[in-house]
């Protein structure tokens, strides 16, 4: 099928709730998944949404192992919250979280770039949350979930600070309900979050697309993803950075 029937296709399943349409299950390659992913986010946009940036995952070496993958992957932001939201138990399918610097751009940057680049195009840096949704067996059909957005629901945003002379030493503490669950360093992120940028600007250049002036870059997770349920407050706490928090009711 060529890319705009395979959009269609999955636009109509989308519009039934189904988001990994079993039809194509074990069928699809990442560079279809990819094209779809586009495809949809576009229709999205032209339905009245709004895209705001892009995220990468899959940044930690172990991780792409375990999927079969030798480089991160991408998806799409369309949404973000701000510090302290607190959903209802409705608002999220299945949801979880991930700890990230989220950067936001000041100038575009398209193609390949150096590190050094990408630093002088980032004019701040945020403490965030990713939260995502696992809207179909996301371990078993990764291609279906990249074409699903990557699991992205929407991004916690802390309070901007100027980017830091060094990034690869950030530690992130993680507390769910006032307890330590975790923690992780910002080196687990392709070793240097601007390495996430520079990886994302090349790897767009193969759709025809571009980092802009003004976008947010999710740079991916210091820490393995992390469920949330109903009554459940977050907090994640970055060294230099600052925090960010969030939250779903009871009720």
């Amino acid at each position: 099928m060529d890319d705009a029937a395979l959009i269609d296709g999955f636009w109509e399943a989308r519009s039934r709730g189904e988001f990994f349409p079993a039809a194509w299950f074990d069928k699809l390659t990442v560079d279809q998944a990819y094209r779809i992913q586009l495809g949809l986010i576009r229709r999205r946009c032209e339905a009245g949404e709004q895209q705001i940036g892009w995220k990468v995952g899959l940044t930690a070496k172990a991780i792409q192992e375990q999927f079969g993958f030798d480089e991160p992957v991408f998806g799409c932001v369309l949404h973000r919250s701000d510090n302290g939201q607190v959903f209802g138990p409705h608002d999220l399918i299945s949801p979880g979280f991930e700890n990230e610097l989220c950067m936001r751009l000041g100038r575009d940057l398209s193609g390949t770039i150096s590190v050094q680049e990408a630093r002088a195009a980032v004019d701040a840096v945020y403490p965030s949350l990713e939260i995502i949704e696992t809207r179909g067996p996301f371990t078993a059909q990764i291609a279906l979930a990249l074409a699903d957005n990557a699991q992205q629901k929407t991004v916690v945003l802390g309070r901007p600070v100027k980017l830091p002379d060094i990034l690869e030493s950030i530690e992130a503490n993680v507390y769910v309900n006032g307890q330590l669950v975790g923690s992780g360093s910002s080196d687990a992120v392709l070793g240097n979050p601007l390495n996430s940028i520079v990886w994302l600007a090349g790897k767009l250049g193969q759709y025809g697309r571009t980092l802009k002036s003004g976008e947010i870059i999710m740079t991916g997770s210091f820490t393995r993803q992390f469920p949330i349920v109903p009554g459940d407050r977050i907090r994640t706490e970055f060294s230099g950075i600052g925090h960010v928090e969030a939250g779903i009711s009871e009720a």
